[in-house]
């Protein structure tokens, strides 16, 4: 039997004394309960409605906090990636890559993710229906 995995942490990053805070009270949790963990952060919010809106601390800054949290807590970490140049250079600080839902069509996204050869979780559109979330994934297998 597969052991349930929990993918969580703060919706953002930013910054690091708040990140490894929520990593370290939720890979404790996990660790009790024998649940496995993957720290899911976003390095940037890029799809946030008002122009004026917090979208990040950096790039750089926030990949490296995900990186660390990552090596020092011993867990898996995730983050979302919006265009599919972001792919290569995000898959060097985590282990994971995830597609958020309003874009699991979009095709050159989804190649790129591919490539990487990370783990990528896809969410699933509320507009899209279960059957053709295969083609998102034949997309990323491709």
């Amino acid at each position: 039997m597969k052991k349930f995995t929990l993918i969580a942490g703060p919706c953002a990053i930013e910054g690091r004394e708040m990140a490894f805070e929520i990593g370290r009270t939720v890979k404790a949790i996990c660790d009790d309960l024998d649940i496995n963990y993957i720290f899911k952060g976003s390095y940037r919010k890029a799809n946030r409605s008002r122009l004026d809106s917090f979208t990040g601390i950096g790039d750089e800054k926030a990949l490296h906090i995900l990186k660390d949290i990552g090596q020092e807590l011993g867990v898996e970490t995730i983050t979302d990636i919006h265009e599919s140049h972001e792919a290569a250079e995000v898959a060097k600080y985590v282990d994971h890559i995830q597609i958020p839902a309003f874009l699991c069509r979009q095709t050159e996204l989804l190649l790129a993710a591919g490539n990487t050869g990370k783990g990528i979780n896809i969410k699933k559109g509320q507009f899209l229906s279960p059957e053709a979330m295969a083609f998102a994934v034949e997309k990323v297998q491709s």
